[in-house]
């Protein structure tokens, strides 16, 4: 995620939704390039007109050199299954789309989702189960490494699961202000400070104004 100086990801109106320099897109794509799969909210996949892609042949080398498959697989969460049919990502050529619903979506919804082209896995559980979602990946898709990419509800019930092991920031010379404005995880994580997500800075690299942020969950081992 860019996040500006202040903690915020996007305007209170969510009129900005890219504010970080070209190097930090080159950055977006560099992590990309190392995943099996991505992982992205309903909501920022239509607000932002997201399709994600692999980017250029330079970052395709990489992930042959990597071993991976040519493209990450596209996943999104969309609970009640109405992610649009008019989002820039069903035009967009690339890996299989997945879409993560909540057991009360209506088969309806989930039916549309597949005659658009996309593999619907449906949560056990009425809400939507992330950790069995996750497990769901990794065993019928072979996902070791995934990527989200937000938005900040989705980011903060990764987080309120505990299923975040490393976080990436770029930290950008800019203030937006704002009760209403978005951060990098917009919903309730923990109760109290004790409960909280604990991370440990593991890098930080400065590039012109801006600065990249590495940090790893103080509960995993750090993958470097």
């Amino acid at each position: 995620m860019a996040m500006t100086a202040d903690g915020k990801v996007a305007t209170a109106g969510r009129e900005v939704v890219s504010f970080g320099s070209p190097h930090d897109q080159r950055a977006l794509y560099a992590l990309r390039a190392t995943a099996d799969a991505l992982l992205c909210g309903a909501r920022t996949v239509e607000e932002t007109g997201a399709t994600l892609g692999t980017g250029s042949k330079a970052f395709l080398a990489a992930r042959r050199r990597a071993g991976l498959s040519p493209e990450a697989l596209r996943v999104v969460v969309s609970g009640a299954g109405s992610l649009s049919s008019d989002a820039a990502l069903w035009r967009s050529s690339g890996a299989p789309i997945l879409v993560l619903t909540a057991g009360t979506a209506s088969e309806t919804q989930r039916e549309r989702l597949r005659s658009l082209g996309a593999q619907v896995w449906k949560s056990p559980s009425q809400g939507l189960d992330l950790p069995a979602a996750l497990d769901w990946l990794a065993r019928e898709h072979g996902v070791r490494r995934l990527v989200a990419e937000g938005g900040g509800v989705l980011n903060a019930a990764l987080m309120a699961a505990d299923q975040v092991d490393e976080v990436r920031l770029t930290l950008v010379p800019r203030i937006f202000g704002g009760a209403a404005s978005p951060t990098i995880a917009d919903g309730p994580v923990a109760d109290a400070l004790a409960d909280a997500a604990r991370f440990r800075l593991a890098s930080v690299r400065a590039v012109g104004d801006e600065r990249f942020l590495r940090y790893v969950r103080m509960s995993r081992v750090d993958p470097q």
